[in-house]
């Protein structure tokens, strides 16, 4: 422990004095999490109703979006955002180039998510909300959606765990999140080892307690509908 390997206790001793810079770290990954979120959770429900409607232009824009997105790596498209966008003369601050992209990103599994629960929601129902006058998007909003999120929301919580994990990616271009300072500081002082290992400690600190509730929120909607 007292050695040069990457667990000496100086190196722990040094990363523990510069805690400051992972708990602003951190603290901006929460930030980019719930902002992205937000967004991942409104662009899926949009488009989850519009990949549910029987018109083929509503689903053909769903496709296109969730296609086009999904089958894109997410960095591409933050070094769309951040170096592609400047030559167009759409220049964004990092920050705002985060919570797009990855929310952008997620928004289209959060979609799937929505159309698979609202799929699930028998179609008398929305049939039955028509007979009462509702327009579609009220009969979502009002009937569909409500008995939908028992099914949809188990995957959602799901893919927010792999949001707050993706919000790394932002570490390419200096986003200031969680990586991107125990990069900073390890490749400062050459302690790899600390930082990364408080890194992981800290995104498992957030994303266990959310994935072990997606599971028995899971395992819940498996014995209701058993």
């Amino acid at each position: 422990m007292e050695g040069s390997g990457p667990f000496a206790l100086f190196k722990w001793a040094a990363a523990l004095k510069d805690w400051q810079v992972f708990a602003e770290g951190f603290g901006m990954t929460l930030l980019y999490s719930v902002i992205s979120l937000a967004i991942s959770i409104a662009l899926g429900i949009f488009f989850g109703v519009l990949g549910s409607a029987r018109n083929l232009p509503s689903k053909a824009i769903n496709r296109i979006y969730v296609e086009f997105i999904q089958n894109t790596p997410l960095v591409i498209q933050i070094f769309f955002l951040y170096y592609a966008l400047p030559y167009a003369g759409i220049i964004m601050p990092v920050f705002l180039v985060g919570v797009l992209g990855i929310g952008v990103y997620h928004g289209a599994y959060m979609a799937e998510a929505v159309r698979a629960g609202i799929g699930s929601v028998p179609k008398g129902q929305l049939e039955a909300a028509y007979s009462q006058g509702f327009s579609y998007w009220s009969a979502m909003w009002h009937v569909v959606l409500p008995q939908a999120k028992r099914l949809a929301f188990p995957p959602m919580t799901n893919i927010s765990v792999n949001l707050i994990k993706n919000t790394s990616v932002m570490a390419m271009v200096a986003g200031g999140e969680l990586m991107y300072r125990a990069d900073s500081w390890s490749s400062e002082y050459i302690y790899y080892g600390p930082a990364y290992v408080i890194t992981g400690i800290l995104y498992l600190a957030v994303c266990y307690p959310l994935a072990t509730y997606s599971r028995s929120l899971e395992k819940k909607s498996e014995a209701r509908y058993a």
